[in-house]
C-alpha cells in the first residue's frame, strides 16, 4: 500500500515537473508579444501624447500584465524616486531587478538594455526609432521562442511523465 501511494506521488510530481518545464516554454512567447505591445504603447506615448517618460512607463504598465508590467513600473519608480540616476542607469536596474521574475532569455534583455541606453537621452523621433527597432528585434526573439515552444513544449511534459515512470519500475 505504502509503495502504491508512493509510486503515485513520484508519477504525479514527475508529470508536474515536466509540465512545468512546458509552461516555460509556452510563457516566453506571450511575454514577448507583452513586451511588444508595452514598447508600441510606450512609442505612442512618446510620440503623439508627448508624455514625460516616467509617467509614459507608468501607463504602459498599467495596460499590460504581469510580470512584464513589472519591468516598466519598476522603472517609472527608479526614475521617480531618485534625480540620482539617469534614465539608462534607473532602466537596467529596473531590468536586471524584474527580469528573474519572466521567462525571458538573455537575449531579449540584451534588446531592452541597449533600448534603454537610448531613451530619454534623444529627441522624440530619435527615441520612436529606437522603439522601432527594438521591436523588430524582439519580433525575431519571438518567432524564435514559437519554434522553441513547438519543439520543446510537447517533449517536456512527456519526458516528464516518462521519467516518473522510470523511477515507479525501478522501485519496484
Amino acid at each position: 500500500m505504502i509503495k502504491l501511494i508512493g509510486a503515485m506521488l513520484i508519477l504525479f510530481a514527475g508529470t508536474m515537473i515536466g509540465f512545468q518545464q512546458a509552461a516555460k516554454f509556452a510563457a516566453r512567447p506571450r511575454q514577448l508579444r507583452q513586451i511588444s505591445h508595452a514598447l508600441q504603447r510606450l512609442e505612442t506615448e512618446i510620440g503623439y501624447g508627448n508624455t514625460p517618460l516616467p509617467e509614459a512607463l507608468t501607463r504602459t504598465a498599467q495596460v499590460v500584465p504581469a510580470p512584464v508590467a513589472e519591468l516598466f513600473r519598476q522603472a517609472a519608480g527608479e526614475i521617480s524616486r531618485t534625480n540620482e540616476l539617469s534614465f539608462r542607469e534607473a532602466w537596467e536596474n529596473a531590468m536586471h531587478a524584474g527580469f528573474g521574475a519572466t521567462a525571458l532569455r538573455e537575449g531579449e534583455q540584451a534588446v531592452l538594455l541597449r533600448l534603454g541606453s537610448s531613451l530619454g537621452i534623444s529627441d522624440r523621433e530619435d527615441q520612436m526609432k529606437h522603439l522601432r527597432l527594438a521591436l523588430l528585434q524582439l519580433k525575431a526573439e519571438e518567432d524564435n521562442a514559437k519554434e522553441e515552444q513547438g519543439r520543446y513544449e510537447t517533449m517536456w511534459r512527456s519526458l516528464g511523465v516518462l521519467i516518473a515512470v522510470l523511477v515507479v519500475i525501478l522501485m519496484v
